[in-house]
């Protein structure tokens, strides 16, 4: 199947050409000829198979044979999670619609709100922004949803998972009642249908992998080892490579900058990506990063929505996540675009049920390989009562990311469910080496 075939416009398939693209991924074959008839429609795909263009491209050629937009009044508007998938989104609509008269525009917090009141006064055909900051354009009456023709949830799953389901339900009041809305998620849980159902009008479902499912090319690895060695160990394996793009996670943004830290002072060029840095400093760590200059990306769950790295090599978990599906998330940024990816994961004995979550949610198995040198003092336990983190107290921020103030697989061996964000939203959720090797399935 080819781009033609799905009947998107000559500029649009010129602009594709241009970047390389000839045949489109399953959700984009999928989703392109449904959104392009009207309807609404629920999509469903894992990370990294082109659910941006997805949405992108019938929306580009829906947009550009209408009148433009008035000031303060888009025409189109994509709801995101955080500021960096707001970004490369915009990034993604400009690339696409780069032989088009579409115009478009972010609305996200870290930033003044001067610049955007001024674009939104030029008049923008597509807003994309997170819930946060849009509130308070709506607020300022700088923004009129009205003439809203198209809405765009991206990563609803996440958007809900973080709290964001009151701002969502103002936003969804203030846009008119007649327009297309399209619902993109790696996943279909319970509560995103049940707010589908809510505000949208007979949607078509599309879903082109199971849920929570992970992508076929990447591969998982579990270190086991000693908490107190995790740094050692991460060192270790960074430095077998010092030269190649490695993004890892960790739970907690004083955790990130610790690791960025001691990765600086053992010379390797690192910078951390997370919620208490500012727009300019989150934004330039991204472009480092993609650039070369920075090898090491240490990231928390949330502010890594929106990292697209062509051929990432390894997705590295400092700390495994507290819930099972982020771990899917996390590792969806390697392994895209038919390129192969590795997960490593370094698993401390108070982490087995976490890792224990993953096992079962993978359904796969997971190659757990003792490091020469690194052997923890206990063994992994993936039995019922496995041990976890404990969970401290967290402090109450005032707004989730994107609030005020504030996304068209190389090899191991692992198994792994369960992972969690405890930068923002904990309380928003039910809360190789020699050595021995061994094989994990729950």
């Amino acid at each position: 199947m080819s781009f033609e075939s799905l009947g998107l416009a000559p500029a649009l398939l010129r602009a594709l050409a241009e970047h390389g693209y000839t045949q489109p991924t399953p959700i984009q074959a999928a989703a392109i000829p449904v959104v392009l008839e009207g309807g609404d429609v629920l999509a469903a795909a894992q990370t990294g198979t082109g659910k941006t263009a997805a949405f992108a491209l019938p929306l580009l050629q829906k947009l550009s044979g209408g009148p433009r937009a008035t000031t303060r009044r888009p025409r189109a508007l994509v709801l995101t999670p955080t500021r960096e998938l707001a970004a490369q989104v915009n990034e993604n609509l400009r690339d696409y619609g780069r032989h088009m008269q579409v115009s478009s525009t972010t609305i996200f917090g870290g930033v003044g709100m001067g610049p955007q009141m001024q674009a939104l006064r030029r008049g923008v055909d597509v807003v994309i922004a997170t819930p946060g900051r849009l509130m308070d354009h709506m607020q300022q009456r700088s923004v009129d949803l009205s003439g809203v023709e198209v809405l765009i949830l991206d990563e609803a799953d996440r958007m809900l998972d973080m709290g964001f389901l009151p701002a969502l339900k103002r936003i969804l009041a203030a846009l008119p009642r007649q327009r297309q809305t399209l619902l993109f998620s790696a996943t279909f849980a319970p509560a995103i249908k049940a707010l589908a159902m809510d505000f949208m009008h007979n949607p078509q479902e599309i879903s082109v992998s199971p849920a929570n499912a992970v992508a076929t090319l990447v591969s998982h690895q579990v270190h086991p080892v000693d908490a107190s060695r995790k740094r050692d160990l991460l060192l270790h394996l960074l430095s077998a490579d010092s030269r190649r793009q490695s993004l890892v996670f960790s739970r907690t943004k004083h955790g990130a900058d610790k690791l960025v830290t001691f990765l600086e002072v053992s010379g390797l060029r690192a910078a951390a990506i997370h919620g208490n840095k500012s727009q300019n400093a989150r934004t330039k760590a991204l472009s480092d990063f993609k650039n070369g200059r920075v090898t090491v990306l240490v990231a928390t769950d949330i502010a890594a929505r929106g990292i697209d790295i062509d051929q990432l090599p390894i997705v590295i978990n400092f700390d495994l996540p507290m819930v099972a599906e982020d771990y899917v998330h996390r590792i969806g940024r390697t392994g895209r675009a038919g390129s192969e990816g590795l997960a490593v994961s370094l698993v401390s004995h108070d982490e087995s049920g976490l890792l224990r979550d993953i096992g079962r949610l993978l359904k796969q198995d997971i190659a757990i390989i003792n490091v020469e040198g690194f052997a923890p003092s206990q063994p992994l336990r993936l039995d019922a009562g496995a041990p976890r983190p404990v969970q401290r107290p967290q402090q109450r921020s005032q707004r989730p990311s994107g609030g005020k103030g504030g996304q068209p697989a190389h090899r191991p061996h692992g198994h792994v469910q369960q992972g969690g964000n405890s930068e923002h939203a904990a309380g928003n959720r039910k809360r190789r080496s020699r050595g021995g090797r061994a094989s994990v399935k729950a």
